[in-house]
């Protein structure tokens, strides 16, 4: 199959974020896949192995306008959407704007901060725009947000809510490069900073008729009915009490439609799905009582799913 212009944009992308990030491509595709759906991303991980450095790359690469918030406990929800402030000239308050007002926002340790500078991100999230004294603003299009947070050394962290959470499209972890490819992050660190040699390749116009096309991706009624015993499985599984919403499944299907956008294909197949059910499921699953004194995990849980729930058979899946 001959692939779009925009299929071979985001290969691009991709390539400069890989300047950038080594060893990673799973992680990087997927966070491609979830940029490209509309959605947001949680990389939760240890310090050190790279989180902020992809984000910057992602934004670099795309000619993204960023921000950047290190969030601490003392950092104000207007910080994050703004305040109106006094203009003595024109004796009227006038809006200044928020952290949010970018293409992608980059919230550094979003666990580090109080849960109401954290909720002051669900509205920006979910309708992509901001209300400050009864007025509302809309942030600019595309409006990303990549957050991340360490697991470890919860001592002054606050967990985010289960409703935030679900607003995450997926959330990664990247976890430690192999012996290889970190001898080539330390040999191409001695040469500077690797984000500073990632060029844009695409802008915002490209970057939104690339997820137009990813709309346009024809999706097989067998394969949406395996997305449906997936998502079912998760909330009658024995081991989970709370699985996955609504919003997860819609979710799931519009990555897994991007997933195969990245493959060159304008049709989804179930492989696609399996391949970014992880992703988007482990931070929707809340496990049980009983879970959590096996010591189980939740992506123990998925694993099992995606053995037990067979993938259909039906052809590629392609428009007949």
């Amino acid at each position: 199959m001959e692939k779009t212009y925009g299929m071979m944009a985001a290969a691009s992308v991709i390539e400069e974020v890989q300047k950038a990030v080594i060893g990673k491509q799973d992680c990087i595709k997927k966070v491609m896949a979830a940029i490209l759906a509309g959605g947001h991303v949680l990389i939760e991980d240890i310090p050190g192995v790279g989180k902020t450095t992809m984000a910057v790359a992602f934004s670099k690469s795309m000619g993204l306008d960023r921000h950047r918030v290190q969030f601490t406990p003392d950092v104000l929800p207007a910080d994050i959407v703004g305040f109106s402030l006094y203009d003595r000239q024109t004796q009227q308050f006038v809006y200044q704007p928020g952290a949010v007002m970018c293409n992608l926002l980059l919230a550094d340790e979003i666990n580090r901060t109080s849960p109401k500078t954290q909720s002051a991100l669900l509205e920006v999230m979910e309708e992509g725009q901001v209300t400050v004294d009864q007025k509302t603003y809309p942030v600019p299009d595309p409006f990303i947000v990549i957050a991340t947070e360490n697991p470890f050394g919860s001592a002054g962290t606050q967990m985010l809510p289960e409703s935030q959470l679900d607003r995450f499209m997926i959330c990664i972890s990247m976890g430690y490069p192999d012996i290889q490819a970190e001898i080539e992050i330390v040999k191409g660190s001695q040469k500077g900073n690797p984000a500073d040699a990632v060029k844009a390749v695409v802008g915002t116009e490209m970057l939104l008729e690339m997820s137009a096309e990813v709309e346009q991706v024809y999706v097989h009624d067998a394969v949406y009915e395996y997305i449906g015993r997936l998502v079912e499985a998760t909330r009658n599984h024995q081991m989970v009490r709370l699985g996955i919403s609504p919003r997860g499944t819609i979710a799931l299907a519009k990555v897994a439609k991007a997933y195969a956008y990245l493959e060159g294909r304008t049709f989804c197949i179930p492989q696609d799905v399996a391949k970014v059910f992880p992703d988007v499921a482990v931070h929707r699953l809340f496990l049980s009582a009983r879970a959590r004194a096996a010591r189980m995990e939740s992506s123990q849980v998925i694993e099992e799913i995606l053995a037990m729930i067979t993938q259909p058979k039906a052809g590629k899946g392609r428009r007949e």
